[in-house]
């Protein structure tokens, strides 16, 4: 068995929380515009809207943020207040500048990695400046050797990183919340693909475990990391 070399972490609700705040400002804006759609109607345009979106906008607040105002427009047949939309603008605002809360176990589980003997990264995709902005206020800057925001989360995209880092497939490892994203692909890569399961994972990062497969792992929580690399480097 290769020894894990590279070990990799999400961000956004694997270290810190982030789908706790686009789900209050989901909240909000289902009440703005409660006169008219009921609320599982304006979750359903949302979705559809954020989905048809990515291409556009890519991943984080502002993309969420547009998504929003367009569906206010839609649901209201343009006739969405101007003071609504900039209740929008302004919930976008506060995400933006909201402080970071570690989730248990953040810290411990890099350090665990670094105390591996692995190269460890941050690899994470969303909006360059904020998720800049979330990992200075996280502190755990200074415990990464690398630092990868990317536009999506594709094995070729993991297969480069490996690669850039001179590291093989594998003996290289991803942890985090979203199966579609932090651990589907890594696997597909030749990868460890480690689920840390989250509450709100948002419904775009649904997918199917890949029960059975040797390279995938699941740890009910960042505590579980230090016994699984003993258990896979054994």
């Amino acid at each position: 068995m290769t020894r894990i070399t590279f070990i990799g972490f999400d961000a956004d609700d694997t270290l810190w929380q982030n789908e706790t705040f686009f789900r209050l400002t989901q909240e909000r804006f289902e009440q703005l515009l409660a006169d008219h759609a009921d609320r599982d109607h304006l979750h359903d345009r949302l979705l559809a809207a954020e989905r048809r979106n990515i291409g556009h906008y890519g991943f984080g607040v502002k993309g969420f943020v547009l998504s929003m105002i367009e569906t206010a427009i839609e649901v209201t047949e343009g006739r969405v207040a101007a003071p609504v939309i900039a209740e929008l603008l302004a919930a976008g605002r506060e995400m933006l500048a909201h402080p970071i809360h570690l989730l248990p176990h953040a810290r411990e589980a890099v350090e665990a990695a670094r105390a591996h003997g692995a190269q460890v990264a941050l690899i994470t995709k969303g909006d360059l400046l904020d998720q800049e902005r979330k990992l200075a206020q996280s502190g755990l800057g200074d415990l990464f050797d690398a630092v990868e925001i990317v536009s999506d989360k594709r094995a070729p995209v993991y297969a480069r990183i490996f690669a850039r880092h001179g590291v093989t497939a594998e003996g290289a490892m991803m942890l985090g919340n979203s199966l579609k994203s932090d651990v589907l692909p890594v696997i597909e890569a030749g990868g460890w693909g480690v689920h840390v399961p989250h509450p709100l994972t948002w419904a775009f990062e649904h997918a199917e475990a890949p029960s059975g497969n040797p390279r995938f792992a699941e740890i009910a929580d960042l505590s579980g990391l230090g016994p699984l690399l003993g258990e896979i480097d054994a």
